[in-house]
């Protein structure tokens, strides 16, 4: 086995001894730093080489951080105008993860650059540390990788807001195939849409 594959088994294993310390140590040091922050290497360049990462020129790693728990409604002292359906305030979940989230702040933070993918890295009882990478497209060692110049295409500007990350499909119920994620391709509202028009066929 390679060093990659040493690492990622010592990362499948959380409980283990020697990587609770270690989460417990670095989970410490991030407190103490902003919520975006830029690093000079991955914290787990095993998983960053597998969504996509190269340690050349154009690549670029940033720690987000983002409070844990549910999407509490957003309304003065609790008051919901409505409908009774829609009175709750409290127990609602968010939509997409914390990970799509994160990915959705960098890209906002760092207009600029263009997201590739994300990871997780800690977590404690408040935050949840994701690492994201991001790609330059106006960086010449990027434009003629022909691995990746495909992310420089103005088609994949802020493709982190709308649903085109790993994190993003996921959220959108396109992870999956076959017969059961039907009604989730091109997009649930897509087929929402088409099951609503009537086709009557011309008689010919």
């Amino acid at each position: 086995m390679g060093a990659y594959k040493y690492l990622e088994e010592l990362w499948k294993k959380k409980q283990s001894d020697a990587l609770r310390f270690l989460l417990r140590v670095r989970c410490w040091e991030y407190r103490q730093l902003p919520s975006l922050c830029r690093l000079t290497r991955p914290t787990r360049p095993e998983k960053a080489r597998r969504l996509g990462y190269k340690r050349k020129q154009g690549f670029v790693i940033y720690r987000v951080r983002i409070r844990r728990g549910g999407r509490k409604k957003p309304v003065p002292k609790g008051i919901v105008y409505g409908k009774p359906k829609s009175q709750g305030v409290n127990q609602l979940k968010n939509q997409r993860s914390l990970r799509a989230i994160a990915e959705e702040r960098a890209g906002r933070a760092l207009g600029g650059l263009r997201v590739l993918s994300s990871y997780w890295v800690n977590q404690d009882g408040t935050y949840k540390y994701f690492e994201v990478i991001l790609v330059d497209p106006a960086h010449n060692a990027i434009r003629g990788d022909p691995r990746i110049n495909w992310i420089t295409k103005p088609v994949h500007k802020h493709r982190e807001l709308r649903g085109l990350t790993s994190a993003g499909k996921k959220a959108r119920g396109l992870h999956g195939k076959g017969p059961r994620y039907c009604k989730n391709r091109p997009s649930r509202t897509a087929v929402w849409k088409k099951n609503q028009r009537l086709s009557l066929r011309r008689y010919r």
